[in-house]
């Protein structure tokens, strides 16, 4: 039986970004990605401001409704963490909706045609946004970018719950989930809420690599950094002209000149890292500031610690 779903939104916002320090992470002006319009003819939104882990995020909360009779998916229990509360209709314009070109995807009997609309309530469709899905057994769907109508569209196999999260320089938390059914000749339209977020003065939000540690007074990153920097090489391999700048920090303990010198070097040792793994060497700047852009008072082991970090910045 073919079916054809609308489904609508409430996750939460993407939240803070980390430091590099094994310390808890620290938010770095990040933008704050979330969801929520109704994508029914059925119920329009009612919009409230809820604030991301950094205090800079919003989305806009759906108008509660129930699941149509039949369908698997519901709403989660309250105080469901992940945010994935929605309403899942009936429609019958979901198979013929495409972006700014026709869609180049049919569901079929193993997989269901995921069809995503993002938008920015105040500016309209957002373009440039890559959604992830990701499967219980890790594997991962990616959309292309998002075209000028703010669309996007990937196949997934069905039966399976998918987290659902913007590829992010950031900490990339879960936006929200949705249950695929054990059905053939799924058609599936989500409409997201999205708000990017400028950093202080206009410029480009700072993300602070949560997790990116060396060994102490070297360059020489440690393994447990691998996890965080691949998450930046994800990003660019789906962001194919994306161009970013990699800093080295630190604190103000010890020779300035020592300290900018190590900062540069430990940058490098995170570019040579996402350039190994395939991400043109063009692509990506290392830049060392030393102690000259703290983010935290010096005069506590806290504060120094939040000030010896690596962020990265989209060009």
């Amino acid at each position: 039986m073919r079916r054809l779903f609308v489904l609508a939104l409430i996750p939460f916002v993407v939240s803070a970004c980390g430091g590099a320090s094994p310390a808890p992470e620290t938010a770095a002006n990040e933008p704050a990605a979330g969801a929520a319009d109704v994508n029914s003819e059925q119920a329009p939104a009612a919009e409230s401001q809820t604030p991301s882990e950094d205090g800079k995020g919003s989305a806009a909360n759906d108008a509660p409704g129930a699941s149509m009779p039949g369908n698997d998916a519901a709403s989660p229990a309250p105080g469901d963490t992940a945010g994935d509360k929605f309403v899942l209709r009936n429609s019958s314009s979901v198979k013929d909706a495409h972006g700014a070109t026709p869609s180049n995807i049919k569901a079929t009997k193993t997989h269901a045609a995921m069809k995503f609309i993002v938008v920015d309530k105040d500016k309209g469709p957002i373009t440039g946004i890559v959604i992830a899905l990701t499967a219980p057994d890790g594997t991962k769907y990616f959309t292309e970018e998002t075209d000028s109508q703010g669309y996007a569209e990937v196949l997934v196999p069905v039966g399976q719950k998918y987290d659902i999260i913007y590829l992010s320089l950031g900490q990339g938390d879960i936006a929200t989930s949705v249950d695929v059914t054990n059905e053939p000749n799924q058609n599936i339209r989500l409409t997201l809420r999205y708000k990017r977020y400028q950093g202080e003065g206009g410029e480009a939000p700072r993300f602070v690599l949560d997790g990116v540690v060396f060994d102490t007074g070297k360059a020489t990153i440690r393994p447990e950094s691998f996890a965080r920097l691949d998450r930046v090489v994800e990003y660019m391999l789906h962001k194919k002209q994306t161009r970013i700048e990699i800093s080295g920090h630190t604190d103000n303990v010890g020779n300035p000149q020592k300290n900018k010198a190590l900062s540069e070097k430990r940058a490098q040792a995170c570019k040579d890292y996402i350039v190994a793994k395939g991400i043109e060497a063009s692509r990506v700047q290392a830049v060392g500031y030393g102690d000259s852009k703290p983010v935290a008072p010096n005069d506590t082991e806290d504060g120094r610690q939040k000030n010896r970090r690596i962020e990265a910045t989209e060009l």
